[in-house]
């Protein structure tokens, strides 16, 4: 009884100072049990308290286990600042992109990227997206066994080079693509939770790591220098950046104390390598997971299989078809509250003193939260470890409304800019695959691993083609 009450308290009593995790040993804190078991250890913790500190290695931080405290800090990002270790080490790799500057950077910045995401641009997006679906998947054959989130990357990074970047790489340059920002990303998170000194020790990783970000800066800013030299509108993601201007800037340069109004080669080179590498991959990991779970439930793959029949009556899906994709968009929904891609923990820094649930925060605090455990709190989402994508179904009576406790794309004005596209490039994959394909986990591959990006590690799934008459390509 006294931990249900402690889950319901939002506010704490005057003077009460935040109360350390259970569990913790001397020097390495929590470390021992964080790194053992990373989500069971975070599903613990909103057991103990709206507010609980924890230390794990270097990351020293006060966690936040109620979705609406956590909704608090979403939205006031000037008090609670992108900051702390995780964005430290996500910086080295993407600069001040959108994800990673500062507040007094973001709005800038988000003027100035918003252009590219406009709705007018998602059809020509959808469309660079089904065919780079189709041609991935016209490469598969009946019975063959694939390492499923590679290959859901190998597409994800294909498409957005395509809508990003309106180009094509040899097989080749998009094998060393693919592996540098698969290298970047998981050393990234790697970093986050080891100290500093060791990172600046040439071991091995630290040496790929290196390689690998030299070969995606290399690879971006050759992309850049060559579009800056015919800066047309191509409809693709860097043309709108390219030309994008911002309205409120002083058209002065930043050396010369204000603000550009067009986007410098650096900040081109940080959006680039944002939407990149972290775009593809969250999307892929969506989409590994999407397919391992509806394969791991016989009667929502039927329905699935059902839906895109019906849908595409044999043709290829567009994104016209997205309004009756109702069961792939619930199944992405479901995906992402379940393994929110990146979601295993995000920080904040306090920028000034303040309160939040009744404690003092003074600045220089470090504020951490966890989609992951968020999203699995039974009292927002009933048997929260089912994999259940009817409970997004507003004609059910059991139906989810969207609340607080949703943060797979935060919230405020820090929410993400490219969640539609994400979403709109999960269905339109998920939808394609089942109308050609069904996919089932070869043996042993039941509860895959799960990387510190939350997804699936080295899941093996095998293929068996699907009958469809009438199919055109």
């Amino acid at each position: 009884m006294r931990n249900v009450l402690a889950r319901k308290r939002t506010t704490a009593k005057p003077g009460e100072t935040v109360p350390v995790a259970p569990g913790g040993l001397p020097v390495v804190g929590h470390a021992v049990k964080a790194l053992r078991d990373p989500r069971g250890f975070l599903r613990s913790l909103p057991a103990h308290g709206d507010m609980i500190r924890i230390s794990v290695g270097p990351l020293k931080a006060v966690m936040v286990c109620n979705p609406e405290l956590t909704s608090q800090i979403l939205l006031n990002d000037r008090t609670y600042d992108k900051g702390g270790l995780l964005f430290d080490r996500a910086g080295e790799v993407f600069g001040d992109g959108l994800v990673t500057c500062p507040h007094a950077k973001h709005r800038r910045e988000r003027r100035l990227v918003q252009p590219a995401f406009h709705r007018s641009r998602l059809s020509g997006y959808a469309r660079a997206m089904t065919e780079g679906t189709a041609l991935l998947t016209s490469r598969w054959r009946d019975g063959q066994v694939l390492d499923m989130p590679a290959e859901m990357l190998s597409l994800t990074m294909h498409n957005m080079f395509q809508t990003m970047l309106g180009g094509t790489l040899s097989p080749q340059e998009m094998r060393q693509l693919v592996s540098d920002a698969i290298e970047v990303q998981h050393a990234t998170y790697r970093r986050t939770f080891t100290p500093a000194v060791l990172n600046r020790i040439p071991t091995p990783g630290n040496r790929r790591y290196q390689r690998a970000l030299a070969g995606l800066n290399n690879t971006v800013t050759d992309i850049i220098a060559k579009a800056q030299v015919n800066p047309e509108d191509h409809g693709d993601l860097l043309s709108a950046l390219l030309t994008s201007r911002d309205p409120g800037s002083s058209g002065e340069c930043p050396a010369g104390g204000g603000q550009s109004e067009r986007l410098s080669s650096t900040e081109l080179r940080n959006e680039v390598l944002t939407f990149l590498v972290a775009g593809s991959e969250t999307t892929a990991i969506t989409l590994a997971w999407a397919l391992y779970l509806v394969a791991c439930n016989p009667e929502i793959q039927e329905r699935l299989w059902a839906e895109t029949d019906r849908v595409l009556d044999g043709g290829p899906v567009s994104l016209d078809h997205l309004p009756d994709l109702k069961l792939s968009n619930q199944i992405i929904t479901e995906t992402l509250r379940l393994y929110p891609p990146a979601g295993m923990i995000w920080t904040r820094m306090v920028t000034a003193d303040t309160q939040l649930g009744g404690y003092d925060l003074p600045a220089g605090t470090t504020i951490a939260y966890s989609p992951y455990a968020l999203q699995r709190l039974a009292r927002y989402y009933p048997d929260p470890e089912a994999f259940d994508p009817d409970r997004w179904d507003a004609e059910k009576q059991h139906s989810t409304p969207r609340n607080n406790a949703y943060l797979t794309f935060g919230g405020g004005a820090r929410k993400c800019i490219g969640d539609q596209f994400a979403v709109t490039e999960a269905v339109l994959a998920l939808t394609d695959i089942a109308s050609r394909w069904r996919l089932e986990p070869v043996p042993g591959q039941n509860h895959p691993a799960i990387t510190p990006s939350m997804g699936p590690r080295a899941l093996k799934m095998r293929l068996s083609a699907r009958k469809v008459s009438q199919r055109t390509s």
